[in-house]
């Protein structure tokens, strides 16, 4: 099954966004936007800049 993002409305009145992997695993969270239609922009937003994004690796900390 493949990965799909769920948008819910938090205990403190916020709609959020999570994406799931096909397992059922959360591998991500988006932050609290103030509307449904928010979260859903931002879902959008996050599927753009994912498409082409690269995996940068940073240094270690020192």
């Amino acid at each position: 099954m493949a990965g799909k993002f769920e948008v819910y409305e938090d205990a403190g009145g916020k709609y959020r966004f999570r994406l799931k992997a096909g397992n059922g695993e959360i591998v991500a969270t988006g932050q609290g936007y103030s509307s449904k239609e928010a979260a859903h922009k931002g879902v959008e937003a996050v599927q753009r800049a994912a498409t082409d994004a690269p995996v940068v690796d940073l240094p270690k900390a020192a």
